[in-house]
């Protein structure tokens, strides 16, 4: 292995030794964002209307875009000179633009309606599509608001509402929520 010096025996590691690693805070020891209210403990509900809508406005959405990015496609290729080298820069630009399009509306229709809601004691925890967790107070102190309701159709199985929360800040949020998940949301009063 190599020249062994008298040394070398003092160099060597004679027993294992363990070695801490910090781990990060689990999610039930993290402060809440709302300062003075904390995490809720309470049951998670589902959102299950609210994200079948979703999904299948996204579908529709996509879909409507890919049918309407064909037809634009084939005008263009049989347009007089639409396949001449020089347009095909131009279909470049344009497949680009419908695909940002399309990623940004099936994302933003899908973020509208979160994963579910836990209502505890303390605080109204809406857990996002991705995983975002927002904290909001208890729903009497929340304002939430009914703002327009979705009967039952090909598009969700049950009702689907548009609720809006405000925090403790006055920040506004609303959300696409399976009828009946937020007990307390209540029609907005028209001025």
């Amino acid at each position: 292995m190599g020249v062994r010096t008298p040394h070398s025996e003092q160099n060597t590691v004679s027993e294992p030794r363990a070695v801490r690693i910090p781990r990060t805070a689990s999610p039930d020891d993290r402060p809440s964002p709302l300062p003075g209210v904390l995490p809720t403990s309470g049951t998670f509900r589902a959102n299950r209307a609210g994200t079948q809508r979703a999904v299948r406005l996204a579908v529709l959405y996509a879909v409507g875009l890919a049918v309407l990015y064909g037809l634009l496609v084939l005008l263009d290729r049989s347009a007089p000179g639409g396949g001449g080298s020089g347009a095909t820069a131009g279909l470049e630009l344009f497949s680009a633009i419908a695909a940002l399009l399309g990623a940004g509306g099936v994302l933003f229709a899908l973020s509208q309606a979160p994963r579910g809601v836990e209502i505890g004691e303390t605080a109204t925890v809406v857990v996002g599509r991705w995983a975002r967790r927002r904290s909001f107070p208890p729903l009497a102190a929340a304002g939430a608001h009914l703002v327009r309701r979705f009967p039952a159709s090909f598009l969700s199985d049950a009702p689907v509402v548009v609720v809006e929360l405000t925090s403790l800040s006055g920040r506004r949020s609303t959300f696409l929520l399976e009828e009946g998940l937020l007990p307390a949301a209540e029609p907005r009063p028209t001025p």
